[in-house]
């Protein structure tokens, strides 16, 4: 059914929020936002990280590139490795690949990061593109990010691409590039999440993905 497989990465392919989490915790810190709960902490994996800190403790945009700029500094000094592959993803990524599908990462992660975490995991041998977002922000949003991957690959028939992803940004996003999207449950978004933003399927486990496609 589906030839092309999108996947999101944080949360999705490898469990990143402990990582994540620990960058936003600093970051916070800097403005004297301390003693957050993980609750709080977990809003973060997944959509675009400037737009989060706006909608959850109200920064404007010039203080929420800021914050980022702070998040950055400790991700990149060692946080970006507090980072698990979920079990059986590397079986599930190598089966696909035997079955001939072509495998793009969709991520709102830069892609400069993304490349450095599949390169870490001896994942990069999967994908065929890594479509992350840009590190001014000007491609943030999961749609511009699904539109970048069709424009370099020079994709034009998307019915038989599927979009893989945890929150809701992906499964919206995949709507508005108007591709279908299975939503994992063993990342960080909810079943209410993911069926209230019209996920077309739901997995519990990585292998579940095969069956689909």
């Amino acid at each position: 059914m589906y030839d092309i497989i999108l996947f999101d990465l944080d949360g999705t392919l490898s469990d990143s929020g402990p990582g994540i989490m620990h960058s936003v915790r600093y970051a916070l810190a800097k403005y004297g936002i301390e003693g957050e709960s993980e609750a709080a902490l977990r809003r973060f994996v997944g959509p675009p990280m400037i737009e989060s800190f706006m909608r959850f403790y109200g920064f404007d945009r010039e203080k929420a590139k800021q914050a980022l700029a702070y998040y950055r500094e400790d991700y990149l000094a060692g946080a970006i490795y507090m980072n698990t592959p979920y079990a059986g993803m590397e079986e599930t990524l190598r089966a696909l690949t035997s079955l001939g599908k072509t495998l793009v990462v969709a991520t709102g992660k830069p892609t400069v990061m993304a490349e450095d975490v599949l390169q870490h995991f001896g994942w990069r041998k999967y994908f065929r593109f890594i479509a992350g977002s840009t590190l001014d922000e000007t491609r943030s949003r999961k749609k511009d990010i699904i539109e970048y991957a069709f424009e370099e690959l020079d994709l034009h028939d998307r019915s038989r691409v599927l979009m893989v992803g945890d929150r809701d940004n992906d499964v919206n996003g995949a709507g508005a590039c108007g591709i279908d999207c299975c939503g994992v449950l063993y990342g960080y978004g909810s079943r209410q999440e993911l069926e209230g933003a019209g996920a077309k399927y739901l997995i519990e486990t990585p292998e579940e993905l095969i069956k689909i496609v």
